[in-house]
C-alpha cells in the first residue's frame, strides 16, 4: 500500500513530448482523450484497437507501434500509461519504465505507479487537479463535479487577461502589484471578462493602474481560528488568511489551520505556553505596528475567539493608538466548540439557565481571585479557561462555597481535534483523574450538571477517544 502522503502534485508540459500508452480498449481511450488536451506525441501499443483508437490511428493523431510491448520502446518517452486488462503485463511495463527512468501510471493500480492521473477541472490556462493518492478515485471525481458547477466555464479568460497585463505592472513594487491585482479581482473586472466585455475590463484595469498608490497601505487582520477543527473557520477568516503577507500565530492554532494560510506568507510564532511567555504581549503589539507600517497585510491568528481571554482588545487598542487600520474576525470560542464536540450542552433547560466563562489562570502572585460565591451556584454552567494547573484549587473552592463534592465536572483536552480526550468526574475526584491523565494539550474545564448528558450525547470520536466518558458521574 502506498501512503497518500507519498504523492506530490505537479503539472507537466507535454506538448510535443512522447507519451506511450499500452492498451487498446475503453480504459486506454479514456486516458488518451485526457492526454490530447496537452498536445503530446501519442504512441500506442495494443494487440487490438477499439473503434475510437482505430479512427485516431487512421487520422494520424495516434502513432501505432505494434501489438507487443518492448522495453526498447521506452527511451525518449516522458510518460507511460499501462492500461491493459492484463495485470501481469501492466506490472511488467511498470518495472521496465522504472528501470528506464520513465514516469509510469498503471491504471487503477497505484502500487507500481510512479505517477497518478487526477480528476481534472479544465479552465485553460487554469487547471485544477484533485487526487486521493489512488485511495478513492470516485471521491475525487465527485469533488471535481462540485467544482465544475461552481467555477464558471469562462474563468480561464481572467487568467489570460492577467497574463496579458503583466508587463504593465512589472515595474511596480511587489506589494503594490499584489494589491493592484486584488483590487481588480475583488471588483467588477472578472464579471466583465466572463461576459466577454474585454474592452470594459481593460478600461477598469487602466483606472486602477493609474490610481496605484505610491506605497501600499498596511493593515492588520485579527482573526479567531476557533478551537482546532479547520471546518469551524468562518469564510471571512479563510479569505483573509489567504491574503496576508505575514502571520503571527500562537500555540493554540492547530497545524491544520496554519496550513490554510497563504503558502508564501511569512510565519512568526509568538505563542505562549503555560507558565512560559515566549514573546511578551507588549512586544507582540509593537511587532504588529512595525509590520503594518511596512505596508504589509498582517494576520494575527489566535486560537478560539480573540476577544475571549485572547488579549485581542489590547492588540487593537495599540493599533488604534498608532492609526493602523485593522479588521476583527470572531472565531468559535473554545467553550462553545469543545463543549459541543464533547457532547456537553452549555445550557439545558433542565440543568443550566446561565453560562459563565472564567479564566482559571493564576495571577503573578499565585493567587486565584474569583467571585467564588457567584460561581458555586446550581442552575448554571461554569467554563474555566487555562485552569489545568489550578484545577485542585478551583474544585476545592467550589466545594467550600457550597457546591456538593459529587457535582459533575469535565476536562476537555484538544477539543474538536482528532486527538480530543474528555475526562469526566466530580469536583472531588476530577483533580486526581487529571493528574493521572497528565494532559499536555490545550484543555478546558466545564463544571455543572450538564456534564451528566455527556454519556448520552457523546457523538465525536477522535483518535484518542478512549478517555471519553471515563469516570462519568
Amino acid at each position: 500500500m502506498v501512503s497518500a502522503n507519498a504523492w506530490f502534485p505537479v503539472t507537466l508540459r507535454l506538448a510535443g513530448a512522447r507519451v506511450l500508452v499500452i492498451g487498446g480498449g475503453e480504459v486506454a481511450a479514456r486516458k488518451i482523450r485526457l492526454l490530447q488536451r496537452a498536445e503530446p506525441r501519442l504512441e500506442l501499443v495494443a494487440r487490438e484497437l477499439n473503434a475510437e483508437l482505430t479512427a485516431l490511428r487512421d487520422q494520424g493523431r495516434l502513432h501505432y507501434l505494434g501489438a507487443e510491448f518492448d522495453p526498447d520502446q521506452l527511451p525518449g518517452c516522458r510518460l507511460v500509461i499501462a492500461a491493459t486488462d492484463d495485470p501481469a503485463l501492466n506490472r511488467r511495463v511498470a518495472a521496465a519504465a522504472d528501470a528506464a527512468g520513465v514516469l509510469v501510471n498503471v491504471v487503477d493500480d497505484p502500487v507500481p505507479s510512479s505517477f497518478i492521473t487526477p480528476a481534472i477541472v479544465d479552465r485553460a490556462p487554469i487547471s485544477i487537479a484533485i487526487a486521493t493518492g489512488g485511495a478513492a478515485p470516485v471521491l475525487a471525481r465527485r469533488l471535481r463535479e462540485r467544482i465544475e458547477t461552481w467555477l464558471p466555464a469562462g474563468y480561464g479568460r481572467i487568467a489570460q487577461f492577467m497574463e496579458q497585463q503583466r508587463a504593465r505592472v512589472k515595474a511596480l513594487p511587489l506589494l503594490q502589484r499584489r494589491a493592484l491585482w486584488e483590487r481588480f479581482l475583488d471588483g467588477a473586472g472578472p464579471e466583465r471578462l466572463l461576459a466577454g466585455r474585454v474592452e470594459a475590463a481593460e478600461s477598469l484595469f487602466a483606472e486602477l493602474l493609474t490610481a496605484a498608490p505610491g506605497a501600499a497601505a498596511g493593515e492588520v487582520y485579527l482573526v479567531g481560528a476557533g478551537p482546532g477543527d479547520p471546518d469551524l473557520l468562518t469564510f471571512r477568516a479563510l479569505r483573509l488568511m489567504q491574503q496576508a503577507d505575514v502571520v503571527l500565530h500562537d500555540r493554540l492554532v492547530a497545524p491544520a489551520i496554519l496550513d490554510l494560510v497563504r503558502r508564501d506568507a511569512e510565519r512568526i510564532f509568538v505563542g505562549k505556553r503555560r507558565n512560559q511567555h515566549t514573546v511578551p504581549q507588549d512586544e507582540i503589539n509593537a511587532e504588529l505596528v512595525r509590520l503594518a507600517r511596512q505596508g504589509k497585510r498582517v494576520l494575527r491568528l489566535k486560537g478560539g475567539d480573540p476577544f475571549i481571554f485572547g488579549r485581542g482588545g489590547e492588540e487593537i487598542a495599540e493599533l488604534a493608538a498608532h492609526g493602523i487600520p485593522f479588521q476583527v474576525v470572531p472565531g468559535v470560542t473554545a467553550a462553545a466548540g469543545c463543549a459541543a464536540y464533547a457532547g456537553i450542552p452549555l445550557t439545558h433547560r433542565d440543568y443550566a439557565q446561565a453560562c459563565i466563562f472564567v479564566t482559571g489562570h493564576a495571577r503573578a502572585d499565585g493567587e486565584l481571585r474569583l467571585h467564588w460565591d457567584q460561581l458555586a451556584r446550581p442552575g448554571q454552567t461554569v467554563v474555566f479557561y487555562m485552569g489545568v494547573t489550578t484545577l485542585p484549587r478551583i474544585c476545592a473552592e467550589l466545594i467550600a462555597h457550597g457546591l456538593p463534592a459529587d457535582w459533575p465536572a469535565a476536562l476537555v483536552e484538544d477539543g474538536t481535534q482528532p486527538s480530543q480526550r474528555v475526562l469526566t468526574g466530580t469536583l472531588a475526584d476530577l483533580p486526581a483523574k487529571v493528574t493521572a491523565l497528565a494532559p499536555s494539550g490545550a484543555s478546558l474545564l466545564i463544571v455543572g450538571e450538564v456534564v451528566r448528558l455527556r454519556e448520552q450525547l457523546d457523538w465525536f470520536r477522535g483518535a484518542a477517544s478512549g478517555a471519553g466518558g471515563e469516570g462519568s458521574p
